[in-house]
C-alpha cells in the first residue's frame, strides 16, 4: 500500500467516525442503519478491517452523506457550485463540512398561505435570511415580516410557510438533515407547489 493510499484509507476511517459521532450515534447505531455488524463497523473505523467499496456505498448512504464526499482528498477543493432546481426557482448547495445542512437560495413572489392546513409541518430546523426585499414567515397563526438582512430561526415542527410580503423577494435558507429530508419529500409528492418553508 503506498503512502497516498494510506492516508486516504485513515482520513475515510476517520470521516465515517466523525459524521457517527456528529449525528450523535452509537456503533450500534450506525452498524444497523448500515446492515454491518457493529464489530464489522468498529473494525472498519479502528483501521483493522479492509476498506471495501460496497461498504463504503453503504455506510455513506447511512451517513446520508455521498461516496465522493466520503472520500475525497482535494484540501484546496473550497468552490461549490450550486445545483439549479429552475422550476422551483432555487440554488442549493451541500455544506461540506457538515453534510446533514443544505444552504437553498430561492426567489419568493408569492404571498404564503395563512391558513395553518395549508402550511408544512415536518422534523427539524430552519433559518433564513432575507437578500433582498420582505419576506412573510408564517408560523401557524403569527404572522412575521423579515425585512431584508433580517434573519429567522424556527422549528419546522410547527407549521410554517414563507412567502413574499408584495414585492419579490430572495432568501437564503440553511436546513438541518431532516428539514431538507421533509421538504425532499413534500417536493417529490407535488413538484408544482409553491415552497411554503
Amino acid at each position: 500500500m503506498t503512502q497516498e493510499t494510506e492516508d486516504l484509507d485513515g482520513l475515510v476511517r476517520k470521516r465515517i467516525r466523525a459524521l457517527r459521532v456528529a449525528q450523535g450515534w452509537s456503533l450500534e447505531e450506525l452498524a444497523g442503519r448500515a446492515n454491518l455488524s457493529q464489530s464489522s463497523l468498529s473494525r472498519i473505523e479502528n483501521g483493522q478491517r479492509r476498506l471495501a467499496l460496497d461498504q463504503l456505498v453503504t455506510l455513506a448512504r447511512a451517513l446520508d452523506t455521498s461516496l465522493d464526499q466520503l472520500v475525497e482528498t482535494a484540501a484546496d477543493d473550497v468552490v461549490i457550485s450550486p445545483a439549479v432546481d429552475a422550476a422551483h426557482g432555487r440554488m442549493r448547495w451541500p455544506v461540506k463540512g457538515d453534510p446533514g445542512l443544505s444552504v437553498v437560495r430561492q426567489r419568493l413572489v408569492e404571498p404564503p398561505p395563512d391558513n395553518p392546513a395549508r402550511m408544512r409541518a415536518h422534523p427539524g430546523r430552519e433559518w433564513l435570511v432575507v437578500l433582498s426585499g420582505t419576506a412573510i414567515l408564517m408560523l401557524g397563526h403569527r404572522r412575521f415580516r423579515i425585512e431584508t438582512h433580517q434573519a429567522a430561526e424556527f422549528p419546522t415542527m410547527m407549521p410554517h410557510a414563507i412567502g413574499a410580503a408584495g414585492a419579490p423577494c430572495e432568501i437564503l435558507g440553511i436546513f438541518d438533515r431532516d428539514a431538507r429530508r421533509g421538504h425532499r419529500d413534500e417536493d417529490a409528492d407535488d413538484g408544482t407547489k409553491q415552497r411554503p418553508g
